[in-house]
């Protein structure tokens, strides 16, 4: 306890520099994995995508950001452990955010497009380890995360394989592509608004209190979605295109429908992925806080400020901008060839599973559900659509990622420990 009244302001300021650090890895590598998909089918240009994710990443943490935020936080480690030695907890959570952005600044100088829920579950774990006792692993917890990283790959992989078997069937395999095009994309745009705007008011905006019932909630989704559909409604109509010319060229204007949907997706997918991985950045920025606010208890529920949310929003946002566009291009263009239609049904397939996650309070991987997704895609015209060695690269980096930012978080725990206790 007096280590906490000595130290708190410090450890407050650490933490805030820590999970800047943090919050900018998450930006830099797994954001650009979100935004991929739009630059590779190239529907968004790279400054584009950055000016979509700025606005929409941001809305995402701060306005759907908190549940989740509480899973990492007192989810993984079991508080009671430690409860008459809360410095331990404050050691192993800046400990946990510099270990994970230190291998998140790796990974993405290297262009490994690694999971940053792997990383900080990873050092949490792996600080708890060293630091309180193999016993004060939450393990059911981290089993369930570990399921989630399998289960939702194959759920986004499956929601984009129907979505691309509906667009075959519904447009492409028909005797009028362009017209059944510009007839049924209005439909697919109320599903993504629909979609994304009902999972985030069932549980999203609690901490903001506002609390609607569930038919309200449906009301109000289906507005959305009804405005949504309409907008893009009105940028299908100035798409020019001659419906007269050979089926070719229909492909082609199908293709060109679809690119403002893209759009609505991309924005979607920005969106579910400020609601769910601002957690990993801020949930041990919200430990440290709430144990020094405290004054060394360590809580079991406590409110999230705002500012943190903030905070956790405006680094995703600057790793982005600033070190993004290369991930952001490796992910978009190697993993299989994309265009407008492709990468519609796996930014929809992504953004759902990721925002449906994030309701449940499960920190899922981006990267995963993006993956799979595009794999979904990719199945639907074949295996020799995927290039499989970048997918299997891209699982190693996974699996190196757990016991390298594990080792490290115990390394800067015995550091932080020793430079305050």
């Amino acid at each position: 306890m007096e280590i906490i009244a000595a130290y708190g302001s410090i450890f407050i300021i650490i933490a805030v520099v820590f999970g800047l650090y943090m919050t900018w890895g998450v930006g830099a590598n797994d954001l650009a994995n979100a935004m991929g998909t739009s630059v590779g089918a190239g529907a968004v240009t790279v400054k584009q995508a950055i000016c979509i994710a700025v606005v929409f990443e941001f809305l995402g943490a701060v306005l759907a950001g908190g549940h989740v935020t509480t899973t990492i936080r007192k989810g993984i480690v079991d508080p009671s452990s430690i409860i008459n030695d809360p410095q331990i907890l404050v050691y192993g959570m800046l400990a946990s955010l510099l270990a994970a952005a230190v291998w998140l600044t790796i990974a993405s100088v290297k262009g490994w497009p690694v999971s940053t829920t792997h990383s900080i579950v990873g050092a949490i774990v792996g600080f708890a380890i060293v630091g309180i006792g193999i016993d004060a692993v939450s393990w059911d917890k981290i089993i369930k995360v570990v399921a989630s990283w399998i289960i939702s790959p194959l759920v986004g992989g499956t929601i984009s394989f129907f979505l691309v078997i509906s667009i075959r069937k519904l447009i492409s395999n028909t005797d009028n592509p362009l017209g059944n095009a510009k007839k049924y994309a209005p439909g697919y745009l109320f599903l993504v608004g629909f979609v994304i705007s009902l999972v985030t008011l069932f549980k999203g905006l609690k901490h903001l209190k506002i609390d609607l019932s569930i038919w309200a909630s449906f009301l109000v989704a289906v507005c959305i979605g009804g405005i949504v559909a309409f907008l893009g409604g009105l940028l299908i109509r100035r798409i020019k295109f001659d419906e007269n010319a050979d089926r070719r060229s229909h492909f082609a204007g199908v293709e060109k429908v679809f690119t403002p949907l893209m759009l609505f997706t991309a924005c979607s997918m920005a969106f579910a992925h400020g609601s769910n991985d601002v957690a990993n950045g801020i949930g041990p920025l919200a430990a440290v806080f709430s144990i020094v606010n405290s004054g060394g208890e360590v809580m079991q529920k406590t409110p999230l400020p705002l500012w943190i949310l903030l905070i956790g929003g405006g680094g995703i946002v600057l790793g982005l901008v600033t070190l993004g566009y290369r991930v952001m291009l490796t992910v978009g263009k190697k993993i299989t060839e994309l265009t407008p239609t492709r990468g519609f049904c796996a930014e929809l397939g992504a953004a759902a599973t990721v925002v449906l996650a994030s309701r449940t309070g499960i920190p899922v991987s981006t990267t995963h559900i993006l993956v799979g997704s595009v794999f979904g895609v990719g199945l639907a015209r074949g295996v020799g659509a995927l290039d499989l060695r970048v997918v299997l690269n891209i699982i190693i980096s996974w699996i190196v990622t757990l016991p390298a930012s594990g080792f490290m978080a115990a390394f800067f725990f015995f550091t932080l420990k020793g430079i305050f206790g």
